[in-house]
């Protein structure tokens, strides 16, 4: 479901939507790459707002439910505003089997929120990824895009600490 966010008029559409959008049509006879094209919008805009999903449709030559449904489908694509900080927690196998519960579960705790929520303040964004590719010092949490390896519960709040 994706998640509802009001913007102030002022910003929509987003500076260089419709340019990125006209630089992203597929060629004749070519397939839209749907994922790929969010995640450009989501890199120049910061998140995919609800009602750039008409004009991402038009500009692939999908239907509005085809972006929604992709839109809907990863939960790594945003559709509100970004939160200052982003932690992922990852849930890949390795991770799973060296107790990334536990983690998860501390996580929560530290931020008071569920996976896939923003807080209040808007400072952090919990997300789970399948995998981080870390594999060998598994359970693995990135942080604004730097990875931790071996991350126990007890390493929780001074990794939040560095990031705050």
């Amino acid at each position: 479901m994706l998640a509802s966010t009001r913007y102030p008029v002022s910003t929509f559409p987003p500076s260089g939507l419709h340019e990125l959008l006209t630089r992203l049509r597929p060629a004749p006879g070519e397939r839209p790459n749907l994922l790929r094209v969010l995640h450009a919008v989501e890199d120049t805009c910061g998140s995919i707002d609800p009602r750039a999903i008409p004009a991402i449709a038009h500009s692939q030559g999908v239907t509005e439910a085809d972006v929604a449904g992709v839109l809907s489908y990863y939960p790594s694509l945003r559709s509100g505003p970004p939160a200052r900080h982003r932690v992922e927690v990852c849930l890949g196998e390795s991770c799973l089997a060296n107790h990334c519960d536990r983690v998860v579960r501390e996580l929560r705790f530290r931020l008071g929120i569920s996976l896939g929520e923003t807080t209040a303040d808007g400072r952090f964004t919990l997300d789970a990824v399948s995998c981080v590719g870390n594999c060998a010092v598994s359970p693995s949490v990135r942080i604004d895009g730097v990875l931790y390896g071996r991350v126990t519960p007890d390493d929780i709040s001074a990794l939040l600490d560095r990031h705050s």
